[in-house]
């Protein structure tokens, strides 16, 4: 399991740096079937567009439009940084069973910070999540983006 969380996680940073190099916040998501291990779904933030376009969003709505499905049940989703309160509502209607990120996001996180909206008793759908993987390296990211915009 932790080789297929390497592989997920060094495509979060290959996007995320991507997203850095396009001026846009280093986030990204991913989905997977994890029976196929199967990349389905790989995307950015594209909030210089658009302030709901984040990494999460995206990929959800990729996914739904790629299987042709209002619920995502069997699939997980990866991310860079702790999905938002508006991706975790967009995570529990979409049925993501399982959600895995790399870096805490301590101001506005949905899961285990800010107003950790996953523990809900209004959401229908409470997927398993995991977190803390290579948090150093997607938070040097999140330094450098912070760092060149005051510059």
């Amino acid at each position: 399991m932790n080789s297929q969380i390497d592989i997920y996680t060094n495509l979060l940073l290959k996007l995320s740096k991507k997203a850095l190099a396009l001026g846009e916040l280093p986030i990204s998501a991913i989905i997977v079937d994890p029976v196929n291990k199967k990349v389905i779904s790989a995307c950015i933030n594209q909030t210089k567009k658009n302030p709901i376009l984040h990494a999460e969003i995206n990929a959800i709505l990729k996914a739904l439009k790629l299987t042709n499905s209002k619920r995502l049940d069997k699939f997980d989703l990866y991310c860079s940084l702790e999905p938002c309160a508006m991706c975790a509502s967009a995570i529990s209607l979409s049925r993501i069973r399982r959600v895995y990120f790399c870096l805490e996001d301590k101001k506005s996180g949905g899961f285990i910070n800010g107003p950790k909206l996953i523990y809900s008793n209004n959401l229908h759908h409470k997927p398993k999540f995991y977190y803390g993987f290579k948090e150093n390296i997607f938070l040097d990211l999140m330094k450098n983006f912070f760092k060149k915009k005051r510059n």
